[in-house]
């Protein structure tokens, strides 16, 4: 629903039908979708033909440089994602080469993720060219960049004070 008119129109006939409904918070999550959904329509170029998924991508990022094997429970709080996405989406991965599982010496039920050679190159071809889509998309944002990223740390506090730590994950 990227048309502003017809979420306006919907929000007020939800309004009107369900006079005691509190309609508020489609405006917030309607823009958050709208906005999620650009910048998914920003990237689809780089993903066309790449070997990875933005998905992926977005597992194996933190990856790249770190430091240290990571668990995939560790994985999945960094990225604010559920174990279950997580996992299916590692393993995945290992099936086609991108990373190794060793077992974890500290906690020998948990795995160490770690990115392989052939994912590393993978990384560094696809996602420097999604951070070029997003800059040429949010280029327009100017001198309203440090409000927009205000507001946004903002909302995402706000939603993760009101979220118990099972809940969302």
């Amino acid at each position: 629903m990227s048309d502003p008119s017809l979420r306006a129109q919907t929000i007020a006939l939800w309004r009107e039908h369900n006079p005691a409904l509190n309609t508020s918070p489609m405006e917030i999550v309607a823009q958050i979708k709208r906005i999620s959904a650009l910048l998914e329509v920003a990237v689809e170029p780089v993903y066309a033909e790449a070997v990875l998924t933005a998905a992926e991508v977005e597992l194996l990022v933190p990856l790249r440089y770190a430091d240290e094997a990571v668990t995939a429970i560790r994985l999945a709080e960094l990225l604010g994602m559920s174990r279950a996405g997580v996992s299916k989406t590692l393993a995945n991965l290992e099936r086609r080469g991108m990373i190794s599982r060793t077992t974890n010496p500290a906690d020998r039920r948990s795995a160490l993720i770690a990115l392989s050679d052939a994912g590393m190159s993978a990384v560094d071809d696809v996602f420097p060219r999604e951070l070029e889509a997003h800059t040429r998309l949010l280029a327009g944002l100017g001198k309203g960049r440090n409000k927009v990223l205000a507001a946004l740390a903002h909302l995402a506090a706000t939603l993760e004070s009101q979220l118990t730590p099972s809940e969302g994950r």
